[in-house]
């Protein structure tokens, strides 16, 4: 066996198996759950099950409570200011500043901001037959399935905290 080969056959540890074995199992369980309630758009609670998952359960707990929070706000501020002033660029750039500021006055973390920056772009930029109501809760409900399914897998199926060393809580 070449050098290369063993090098690359070292990475496969039973934690990352194990790893990789509870990630899949917890996206395809969210995407199939957001499919069984008609969301349009299911991938993004694959998607943020994923995201869930690359932590250990207390830093979950901390990444979805933002993540969870920064999504209701971009939704809502994206379906108000979509509904009244459609994609406008200038409506867009308001809604990010005005998130901001709001997030700040609340005292959550810049990955609330974020969070609502991404979905605030989402209802607002993208163009949907819905109404910009309908996306946004549409959103907040696939990013919300995402995150419950993540949790509940983390703490079913825990992983120990040294399995992989370069985790993070984005």
């Amino acid at each position: 066996m070449s050098p290369r080969q063993n090098w690359i056959l070292s990475g496969f540890t039973p934690q990352w198996i194990i790893h990789a074995a509870r990630t899949t199992v917890a996206a395809v369980v969210s995407l199939l759950a957001a499919r069984l309630v008609h969301l349009p758009e299911a991938y993004w609670a694959a998607i943020t099950t994923v995201v869930i998952l690359q932590s250990t359960l207390g830093a979950a707990l901390t990444v979805s409570a933002q993540r969870f929070i920064g999504t209701a706000i971009g939704a809502a501020f994206g379906a108000l200011l979509a509904a009244r002033f459609g994609s406008s660029v200038i409506a867009f750039g308001a809604g990010i500043f005005l998130m901001g500021l709001l997030c700040a006055a609340l005292h959550l973390d810049r990955a609330a901001y974020r969070f609502a920056g991404i979905t605030l772009a989402i209802v607002m930029l993208i163009a949907h037959p819905q109404s910009h109501w309908t996306i946004a809760i549409h959103r907040f409900l696939e990013v919300s399935i995402g995150i419950v399914v993540g949790l509940l897998l983390t703490a079913l199926w825990p992983e120990r905290s040294e399995i992989l060393p370069a985790q993070s809580a984005t």
